[in-house]
């Protein structure tokens, strides 16, 4: 049986004080297993887990599709979920209502340490897939790669947003700006140390420099860093998304995660205990985090989320 507790969330430090009545605490939802990177549909998140994927509610787990190893963040489009599995060198695609593998497409993993991302925009989906530097676009009309685009050699990252899609290379310490009407580069900017994941929203384009400890901000129109916020000593196997005017962090490091002010690029608030590495998702009305290293997910509502700001 699923077992839930709740704990009052008033660990905040940081620039603002979090104030949270015991009605909006945070939800903390035991996940037996190596629950890790997520993806949002409706209501719900779709987890990585060891030897599957599942799906999980505030109310308990909903489904779970075997695979040999998931690994990476997901995407979600045309009614499927898409995930890259690192031992198969492929991506694939569940069918969410029905919970079931519909395709496998053979597109290689340019990580195959797991460490990477699967996106969806312009109708497509995009992996990285060599890490000799290819992204690879699928069809999902017709769960093929129609394009393969050369990179900076060591991309495993990418983010689609503002008409474009975003890949970074941590080797390389570069962000590439990738128009879909082509399948070119157009746009190559140098980074700081390790760059890693990234989100598209809130104006920018965001990018986890998880050496330096620091999160970039790219403007989506010229590609080049018009700022940075200081989170912490480093940002590693952390995790970033947008939402609700803010931009949210995943840390391994003094807490769960922080708040971000987009436009004065300064940290309102740090929330949660530190919990080891972990992912997180913005929803609608709040905000989903993970950690593997303790088997939880956490259901953190709009108003904790409000009073970070």
């Amino acid at each position: 049986m699923t077992r839930f507790r709740k704990t009052a969330a008033a660990m905040a430090t940081g620039l603002s004080a979090l104030i949270v009545t015991p009605a909006s605490a945070e939800q903390v939802i035991d996940v037996p297993g190596f629950a890790d990177f997520l993806a949002v549909e409706g209501d719900s998140v779709w987890a990585t887990n060891a030897g599957r994927v599942e799906r999980w509610s505030r109310s308990g787990k909903l489904a779970a599709v075997e695979m040999a190893r998931p690994c990476g963040a997901m995407a979600i489009h045309a009614g499927s979920l898409w995930v890259a599995d690192c031992k198969e060198n492929a991506v694939v695609r569940i069918d969410t209502a029905k919970a079931e593998k519909v395709a496998t497409i053979a597109t290689g993993i340019a990580n195959p340490k797991g460490e990477l991302n699967v996106v969806a925009g312009a109708g497509s989906v995009w992996v990285a897939s060599d890490n000799k530097g290819v992204v690879s676009r699928i069809d999902p009309a017709t769960n093929a790669v129609i394009a393969t685009i050369t990179v900076t050699p060591g991309t495993h990252y990418l983010v689609f947003g503002f008409d474009a899609l975003w890949a970074i290379s941590s080797d390389g310490k570069t962000i590439q700006r990738i128009d879909p009407a082509i399948n070119a580069v157009t746009k190559t900017t140098a980074l700081g140390n390790s760059p890693a994941f990234s989100a598209a929203g809130e104006g920018a384009v965001w990018v986890q420099e998880q050496g330096d400890g620091t999160v970039a901000r790219i403007d989506p129109a010229t590609g080049e860093v018009t700022g940075r916020v200081k989170v912490g000593k480093e940002l590693k196997w952390g995790d970033i998304d947008t939402g609700a005017g803010m931009v949210w962090l995943r840390t391994t490091e003094d807490q769960t995660f922080v708040a971000i002010d987009p436009k004065g690029l300064t940290v309102v608030a740090r929330l949660g205990k530190a919990e080891g590495s972990g992912a997180l998702r913005y929803a609608t009305d709040g905000l989903w985090t993970s950690a593997h290293d303790v088997h939880t997910l956490t259901w953190w509502p709009q108003p904790i989320l409000t009073s970070a700001k």
